[in-house]
Parts: structure tokens; C-alpha cells; sequence
């Protein structure tokens, strides 16, 4: 049931929450309604003409890149255990984008997103994620790098759902979400929320019919018979069962419903919030990202998950035209959606997908 308009619309609406959010996301709540009124923000904060993404949009990109990277490579799609090392590479040349000068003797990028001007830019990246990348070695979920939890890990990965089809076995989708979010983020709370995530956009984007509440379904037997053993899976299983339970039963104020999920600082609590809040207004993409960014919490992040999520439900064409305007990237998130969707060059693009992800050598410099 591959639909481009889903792809399209998952990217997007996660930059679409991720720059709604940006501007608020240290913010409390006062702060917030006292600025922006009742309703808190609801229309983009524009800086200098421009309508930012945060680091949550820019490591999606990258996670992207790696993929794509991988299977330009040569790496078959029935032999997965070296996505991971291609997006941890990409996420190294993220770090790049972040202005840290260690950087400057490494070896030539292998992603080309480094090439693009408005990419290399410091957008509050997470301290979890710079330490981590600084590391020799980078975390998998049997070798944790760290005991972090954060939000870093659970923001990056819904390329992963994207690019695997369906012929692909749902735990080969669990496994690497949670791995590409390991590399950085070593507590199960930090890998165990991104490989719920992952399985949630792939059967959102790949399954006729699949709706978001049997897409949470789903995604809780796969990872419910992936990991029998986690000491974490209670304590998240929970929590989504209350996001649930807060979306589907009697309506309450999306803000108040949102402080007993928590302030998405932590994985767990950044995916709740998002199944929350496109559960609630699954027909309301504008709805759901402005409830997903208006809380004293980790606002872009929330906005981005609720984005991916419900772009990948609803597709690009229910995102409101205002949200794409002035969008920063947006052209190149459209161009790196579309080569998930293909996984490969169209007749005539060739060599524009060997530039890409062969030499990097695109845009040219």
C-alpha cells in the first residue's frame, strides 16, 4: 500500500510540529499563554522571514540518509545489521552541522545533506546526543553507551518505518528503530519508545486499512514479543495505555490530559504524548500538532513525533497549506521522502542518486 503522500506528509508533519514547537520548547506555561493568548502558539514564530527546524528534523533527514546510504552501498535489504553502522556514520556528519571543529580532520562526508548551507546550523542539539557521537564507539541496545532515556533517540527514527516494506518481518522493524535510537540513547526507555515508533509509521504507511489505534496495537504485540525480557516494558505499556485510554474515552482539555502523560523530556513520555495527541484529533492535523507543542515540556519533540505520525496517517495533503509555507528544508525534505519511497534512482536520475549517495558531491558546493 506504498502511498507517497504519506511519506511525504510523515516528514513533513514531523517538521511541521518541530518548528511550531521550536520556539516554545523551554518555555513554561505561562510563558507560553501569556504571549501567545488563550490558545497558546498556533501559527509559526518567524525569525528573520524563515520558519525554523530544530536538531529533532535534522537528524530525521540524517537517519534518512543513512538508509539510503546503505542500500546505494550494496547492502541488501534481507541482510539489516549494518543500517545501523551506515545511520550512526550520518549522524556523525550531523554532528558536523552543529559547528564542532573536532570534526574538521575527519575523513570526506558520506552524507550529502552536509552540503546543504541551511543544514549546518546549531539548533539546540541534545546534550546526549554531542557526547555520545563523540564517543570511539557508538551504543547498541546489547552495548549501551549510557543509561539515557531522553528524547534524542524516539525523535529520529520514523524514516526507519518508511523505508522497509511490508515484505520486510515486523521484528526486523522493531529491532533496528530501537538500534538507531540505542546508538546515542543506551536505557531501555530511551530505544524501546523508537522501536515503537518505527512500527507504528510502517504500518501506518504500509498497511491498507491500518488505522492509528490498530497501529499502537500492533506496534505493542511487536514489541511485547520482541523484547519478552525488558524490565522497562511495563512502565511504557502503561504509559501508552493511558495516552489511550486519555484520547478515546471522555473528552478532557488536551492540556490536562497531557500532564499525566508528563513533559516529553523522556522517550517514553514524548511518544505518549504524540499517540495522545494525534489519537484525539486523528482527523485534525492542525488540532493535533497545536495541542502537541502548547505544554511546559520538551514542545518541538512532541510536535515532531505527533507530526510524523499523523502525516503518516493522514498524508501531506491534510496538512494545512499555511504549515508548508516558509517551511525551512522543505524542499528537501520532500526530495529525501521521495527517495524513501523509491529506494532507488528513476529512469534519468541516475546519475543525480550517484551524486547523492555514492559521492556526496550533492548540491554542488
Amino acid at each position: 500500500m506504498k502511498d507517497i503522500n504519506r511519506y511525504r506528509g510523515c516528514l513533513i508533519g514531523g517538521a511541521v510540529g518541530d518548528a511550531l514547537g521550536y520556539p516554545v520548547e523551554f518555555w513554561l506555561e505561562e510563558e507560553i499563554f501569556s504571549h501567545y493568548g488563550e490558545k497558546g502558539i498556533t501559527e509559526y514564530a518567524i525569525e528573520n522571514g524563515d520558519v525554523l527546524i530544530s536538531d529533532d528534523t535534522q537528524m530525521t533527514l540524517f537517519t534518512a540518509n543513512g538508509l539510503l546510504l546503505a542500500a546505494t552501498n550494496g547492502e541488501s535489504l534481507t541482510n539489516l545489521n549494518v543500517y545501523p553502522q551506515y545511520i550512526g556514520i550520518c549522524y556523525r556528519d550531523w554532528l558536523k552541522t552543529q559547528r564542532f571543529e573536532e570534526f574538521g580532520v575527519l575523513p570526506q562526508r558520506a552524507a550529502w545533506l552536509n552540503n546543504i548551507p541551511a543544514l549546518n546550523h546549531p539548533r539546540a542539539p541534545g546534550n546526549t546526543c554531542i557526547s555520545a557521537l563523540f564517543s570511539p564507539v557508538l551504543g547498541s541496545m546489547d552495548t549501551p553507551l549510557n543509561n539515557s532515556k531522553g528524547c534524542g533517540g524516539v525523535m529520529r527514527v520514523a524514516p526507519i518505518g518508511l523505508f522497509f516494506d511490508e515484505t520486510t518481518p515486523p521484528e526486523e522493524i522493531t529491532r533496528l528503530g530501537g538500534e538507531a535510537a540505542a546508538l546515542t540513547h543506551g536505557h531501555e526507555l530511551g530505544y524501546l519508545p523508537a522501536a515503537m515508533l518505527a512500527q507504528m509509521i510502517h504500518r501506518l504507511t504500509h498497511y491498507e486499512g491500518c488505522t492509528l489505534l490498530s497501529a499502537v496495537e500492533d506496534a505493542k504485540d511487536a514489541l511485547l514479543a520482541y523484547f519478552p525480557n525488558s524490565a522497562a516494558m511495563e512502565a511504557l505499556m502503561e504509559l501508552v495505555d493511558r495516552a489511550v485510554s486519555l484520547a478515546t474515552g471522555h473528552p478532557m482539555d488536551d492540556l490536562d490530559a497531557i500532564h499525566l502523560l508528563g513533559a516529553g523530556w523522556v522517550a517514553e513520555e514524548t511518544l505518549a504524548i504524540a499517540i495522545y495527541c494525534a489519537l484525539r484529533h486523528e482527523t485534525d492535523f492542525k488540532a493535533a500538532v497545536i495541542a502537541a507543542v502548547n505544554h511546559e515540556g520538551d514542545s518541538d519533540s512532541t510536535g515532531a513525533v505527533t507530526g510524523n505520525i499523523l502525516g503518516a496517517r493522514l498524508g501531506l495533503d491534510a496538512i494545512p497549506k499555511k504549515f508548508l509555507d516558509r517551511l525551512e528544508l522543505r524542499d528537501t525534505i520532500l526530495e529525501i521522502a521521495d527517495d524513501l519511497y523509491h529506494r532507488g534512482p528513476l529512469p534519468g536520475e541516475e546519475a543525480r542518486w550517484e551524486a547523492k549517495y555514492v559521492n556526496h558531491s550533492y548540491p554542488t558546493l
